[in-house]
């Protein structure tokens, strides 16, 4: 297993190198100057070309990409153009609160998820099914940010028990959890209670039943085990996700994570926080793909890695 890790850990570098050149020609195909918007819009065009210079958006675009890939080897991504901060301290006062915002989100989800499918799976064709696939169809069709505002309107505003926004405390985790977790639910829900069904059907669930073994171990400790493995793979992109793409939750509740960085960055044209960033999600997704890899081998030491 080691030799798989290090050789898929070697294999990122070049995916992460044509990842950089997609992200790096997207940004700068932004409308918008950074210069102007760093000189003031009072600004005479000598004054915005000092500041042009200043930042090397004078420079040929492949020679800014250089400058870019060379940095990043060095371990320096830049300087943020609104702020003057180093791109690294800018994301990492914003990193751990939109960890912890994810992977409390991701916690509830997993297990309302799982219980509500299993209850389906189980119980199929019954109100229990019903209820449980009412639910989550409401969680995916619901939109988020609209869920938010509503979690906020009742919960914040009119009965006052939370935090309507920002991060003060734990309990300004509970509402954004709950809407960023939702969607979530619902397709852990939907893929558990298909893939358990599945799995049910087996010779061997019934060969356990046969000898004696109560419903609950069959279930729990003999199928739910087995059904794991597509739910583990669609968990684990929707950590990504989440992690990569909580712009919209993290905006309606005023959270001072990386979504929220992304929008003021994009906002003033900040092409080293923005790149930066985009290629830190890169990583993410490649890096929680290895890691759903490896769990594989826990649920079903069939599957060997060469």
């Amino acid at each position: 297993m080691l030799r798989y890790v290090i050789k898929r850990l070697i294999g990122i570098i070049p995916i992460l190198f044509f990842v950089s050149i997609f992200i790096f020609l997207f940004v700068h195909l932004i409308p918008g100057d950074p210069a102007r918007l760093v000189a003031g819009q009072d600004a005479t065009l000598q004054d915005v070309e000092v500041v042009r210079q200043e930042l090397g958006l004078n420079q040929p675009i492949h020679i800014q990409y250089f400058n870019f890939i060379s940095g990043i080897f060095q371990g320096d991504v830049g300087s943020s153009i609104k702020t003057g901060r180093p791109v690294f301290d800018e994301i990492a006062s914003r990193f751990m609160p939109t960890f912890w915002l994810t992977f409390w989100s991701m916690i509830w989800a997993v297990m309302v998820g799982l219980l509500i499918g299993v209850i389906s799976a189980t119980k199929r064709n019954k109100w229990q099914d019903y209820l449980g696939m009412f639910g989550a169809v409401s969680g995916i069709s619901m939109p988020s940010f609209w869920m938010g505002l509503l979690l906020i309107q009742v919960f914040a505003v009119q009965l006052g028990w939370l935090p309507v926004g920002g991060l003060e405390s734990w309990q300004s985790y509970i509402l954004p959890s709950i809407t960023l977790g939702s969607g979530v639910a619902a397709v852990v829900a939907r893929f558990s209670r298909s893939s358990l069904m599945d799995i049910l059907k087996d010779d061997y669930i019934r060969t356990g039943r046969a000898k004696g073994l109560n419903e609950h171990k069959v279930v729990w400790g003999h199928g739910l085990k087995n059904a794991m493995i597509p739910v583990v793979t669609m968990t684990g992109l929707q950590f990504g996700f989440l992690l990569g793409g909580s712009i919209v939750i993290e905006t309606v509740f005023s959270w001072p994570g990386l979504g929220r960085l992304l929008i003021d960055s994009v906002a003033f044209r900040d092409y080293p926080v923005i790149q930066a960033e985009m290629l830190l999600f890169a990583l993410e997704f490649i890096l929680i793909n290895l890691i759903v890899d490896l769990i594989y081998g826990f649920l079903n030491p069939q599957i060997r890695y060469d």
